[in-house]
């Protein structure tokens, strides 16, 4: 009977995914590479999650969710953090209407499917926090009156990993509540040299299309509840997880003077929803073990504190993931 449920899944999975791969070639119009990127922006979507973006300048981090936002059909701001901006800001403020001498609701850019939180950590942590409340609780209250942010909804906050002058880093309490920090790299030679030519050339860069709307990505995560976990994933989750608490109960005593905490049960929660839509966009109806180990790193980096040990070691945590990975039995 189970076996005829997955198989009932399966179909109905790849038959909901099928906008994946129109919307892998529609990006692929502007986006050159970063492959990696466009799938956990993805994966963000179809979990309801939001994602913290590590790189340096000119990765094409504003360029791809722009690209995104288009070819969903779907309502994109940008918000350049810094020092002397407030919450009003953000969420938006009262306004004196001198014709009607009232006041009216101006509602802040946040009132949008995609936003863009460009160096969140150069804003101080009044508007960093203004900004989390509303990913958290997807509403704001403005002037004693509520209102609920859009649906689809997906902040992609960026941070600057070389430039740490007049920063405000987010506290971990903080940087918890995204489901995915993702490190994004320099595109390979050939597709530099593609992008090169693409800005050199009249053509430039193809136009992107509406291909795909915001219904159908909320139709898409009901289809992602339903991606069928066994119980051995499961287990192999929260083992990887727990490995990162309490390390020498797995082998891995080396590693206790290295931690200085492990994941949240937000690690649990969040790794298992990402293996889900990794599955999805795979087109699949049952979650394999190679979902986990492929999102673990963007899941958990943020997740685990260094000791000053691991510091002096030159450890990071890429470094305690891979080994958590390599020791924790794979089911």
């Amino acid at each position: 009977m189970q076996s005829l449920d997955i198989e009932a899944i399966n179909q109905q999975v790849y038959h909901d995914s099928a906008f994946v791969e129109q919307l892998n070639s529609e990006t692929a119009k502007v986006i050159v590479g970063q492959k990696n990127m466009i799938e956990r922006l993805m994966i963000g979507l179809l979990t309801k999650g939001h994602i913290l973006l590590e790189g340096l300048p000119g990765l094409a981090k504003t360029l791809a969710i722009k690209t995104l936002s288009t070819a969903i059909n779907a309502k994109f701001h940008r918000i350049q953090f810094t020092p002397d901006l407030l919450p009003a800001d953000i969420i938006g403020t009262m306004v004196y209407n001198p014709g009607t001498t009232k006041f009216a609701v101006h509602k802040g850019p946040v009132f949008a499917n995609f936003i863009l939180a460009d160096e969140i950590n150069r804003a101080p942590a009044k508007v960093q926090s203004a900004l989390l409340e509303a990913m958290q609780e997807r509403q704001v209250t403005i002037g004693g009156e509520t209102f609920k942010l859009e649906d689809p909804f997906l902040v992609l906050a960026t941070q600057n990993p070389i430039e740490q002058e007049g920063t405000y880093p987010l506290p971990e309490a903080q940087t918890d509540r995204f489901m995915l920090k993702v490190k994004v790299g320099y595109p390979e030679k050939e597709e530099e040299r593609e992008i090169m030519r693409r800005n050199l050339s009249d053509d430039g860069f193809g136009e992107i299309n509406p291909i795909v709307q915001p219904a159908d990505i909320i139709r898409a995560r009901k289809s992602v509840q339903k991606i069928y976990m066994d119980e051995k994933i499961e287990r192999y989750i929260i083992d990887i997880v727990f490995a990162t608490r309490n390390p020498k109960e797995y082998g891995l005593a080396n590693l206790a003077p290295l931690i200085n905490y492990g994941g949240s049960p937000r690690a649990s929660i969040n790794l298992a929803l990402a293996a889900k839509a990794l599955a999805f966009l795979r087109r699949r109806g049952y979650v394999i073990p190679e979902d986990v180990r492929n999102i673990c790193h963007d899941v958990m980096r943020h997740r685990i504190g260094l000791t000053y040990e691991a510091e002096a070691e030159n450890k990071t945590q890429e470094d305690i993931i891979n080994m958590v990975l390599n020791k924790v039995e794979v089911p």
